[in-house]
Formats: C-alpha cells, structure tokens, sequence
C-alpha cells in the first residue's frame, strides 16, 4: 500500500505542484479527475479570487483536491479563513515556518503537506506535526532552496532522517524519473514544469511554446537575496544578470524586480520583460497536452522502467 494514494485517497502518487500563475481548478480539478492530486495555487490570488477557485474545482470534479499557500503572503490569515469555510480538506504549506498554521489547520481536520529544501527544514516540519513533506531539489522551477541541493542528493539524505511520508520534488517529468525517486526514498512524486505546459494550465500560450523549446542550460538559480527562483533566460533575466555585475544592493535587486513581474511573464506572455519560472527540466519537455495524457504517460513510463528494472545485471 501506498502511503501517498492513502494519505490523500488517490490513484496515483502524483501531486501537482501548485505554481503561481499555472495552477487555477482547471488543471487542478483535471489532474484530480485523471487519478492524482490537483493543487490550486494561492500564491498568485486574490483571496476572493482563490474562493471562486475552489468553489469550481468542487464542481469540476468529486476527486480530492488541495490548495498551496505561500505563507510569506500578507493576507494569510484571509486564506486559511476561505480554506477553512470552503471546507478543503488538503493544504500543502511552503515559503514559512510551518509551525504557524499546521496546529490550526490539523484541529480543523485538514491534511497538512509542508514544503522544505533541506533536511533541516524537513525535520522542522516534521516536529510541527505535517502529515507529509515535498523535498524540493535544486532542478525545481519557482522557488527554490539556497543551497543547490540536487533531488537525487536530497531525496534520501531527508529519508533518512524522517518518519513520515516523502513526496519528492524537482526535475521529474517523466514514469522513469518518478521510479527514480521512489528508489531513493520518496514515496510519491511531485510535478510542477511537465504540467505548466498542459492544456489546462492557466498560463499563457505564449510561455507554455517557451517551456517546448528550452533546452539544457537556457535555465538559471537567481535571485538568491529574495526568494531564489529558477528562471528562464530572457531579457529581464540578462538584466539582473547586468546589474550583479555591478555588485548591487538588495533594494537595487527589489527595484529591478518591480510588481508583479511573474504575472507578466507567465500568465500575460510577456517573453522579454516578464519573469519565466521554470525547472531544468523543461529540456526534456517537448509538448503540450491535457493533464490526463501527461498522468496516464507517467505511469505507463513508470511501469515499462520498473520492468526494465528488474532485469537489470551487473
């Protein structure tokens, strides 16, 4: 038995990550719907706009569901109050300590998921009493850890320390790399770069054409002062690389950002000044389709290297 399909009563061990600008209820409720778990992602959402997420996720599918806060955002207290009163029984923490809000959420009979980059932060979390940790390695698109910590590194040193169940994060896209990482220790897989170029991910036309055609190395760890993100290399991207150069401050850093900088990217398909997020994965990303085919792909891959697996000499 599983200990991931029966934390969340699913199908698959495969969660979606829940990516700013991406993850709206359509992607969330399709992956939900195609056996693994969808995630609505309220980091880029006003909380009214997050409450009307939710309320058509419900509708859109029977499957669980869940819902990612980034808890470094203002208005947390009136998104866990929105969770709460929409009754979502799934939150994957990240960003913040996750002694904040696990106890609340617990006493309100919901499954608590935190986010770490590190077994420091995964025997935090663990402390903090989450029912489950996603270890995200250095390869993940989005935010990221300090340390550059690869999955295949991370994945068993946090194993090894933890007694809950391990979700693994970064750089899997595929059955195989999903095999991978339940050999290392994980016990389920969590997907982010192969569903942001999915039919039902709400991010432009634009990005999602971008994401088909990076290849190896056309992605980078920046940014480290704020919160590292993984980003694409355009323009906005080779303007912060210019002002490093110049050995800047961290307001400089801020100011160069600007507002609302991913939206414009990802979610307004602004290629040039826009912040594109995406893991080191997305080489290995070639086409766009709906989320049931990129499930029903990973487990058929899972199923054929398990085979091959097996057969394997020495």
């Amino acid at each position: 038995m599983n200990k991931i399909t029966t934390l969340f009563n699913i199908k698959y061990p495969i969660i979606q990550a829940g990516m700013i600008w991406n993850s709206g209820y359509k992607l969330a409720s399709a992956v939900s719907n195609a056996g693994g778990l969808g995630i609505i992602g309220a980091g880029s959402m006003y909380p009214e706009v997050l409450r009307e997420h939710i309320q058509k996720c419900k509708k859109a599918t029977s499957k669980p569901f869940g819902v990612n806060v980034p808890m470094l955002y203002p208005n947390i207290d009136e998104i866990i109050k929105i969770i709460i009163d929409e009754g979502v029984k799934i939150v994957f923490t990240s960003a913040g300590n996750p002694k904040t809000w696990t106890s609340f959420l617990k006493e309100n009979g919901i499954t608590v998921v935190h986010v770490v980059s590190s077994t420091i932060f995964a025997l935090k979390a663990q402390e903090a009493g989450v029912d489950a940790i996603v270890a995200e390695g250095f390869e993940a698109g989005g935010h990221n850890g300090r340390d550059e910590t690869t999955t295949f590194t991370l994945i068993p040193m946090v194993r090894e320390k933890i007694t809950i169940p391990l979700i693994a994060a970064g750089g899997i896209a595929t059955g195989r790399g999903m095999l991978a990482a339940m050999i290392l220790g994980a016990d389920g897989v969590q997907v982010g770069s192969r569903f942001a170029a999915s039919t039902e991910s709400s991010a432009h036309d634009n990005f999602k054409q971008t994401i088909v055609k990076v290849k190896e190395g056309d992605t980078q760890l920046t940014l480290k002062e704020l919160a590292p993100v993984r980003l694409i290399k355009n323009k906005f991207y080779q303007d912060v690389q210019a002002l490093y150069e110049k050995c800047p401050t961290k307001e400089e850093l801020v100011e160069l950002l600007g507002r609302a900088r991913a939206k414009r990217g990802m979610f307004e398909g602004d290629l040039e000044e826009g912040e594109l997020e995406i893991g080191q994965i997305a080489g290995l990303i070639h086409d766009i389709k709906p989320a049931a085919e990129i499930i029903e792909e990973m487990i058929s891959d899972f199923e054929s290297a398990r085979k091959q697996t097996l057969n394997l000499d020495f």
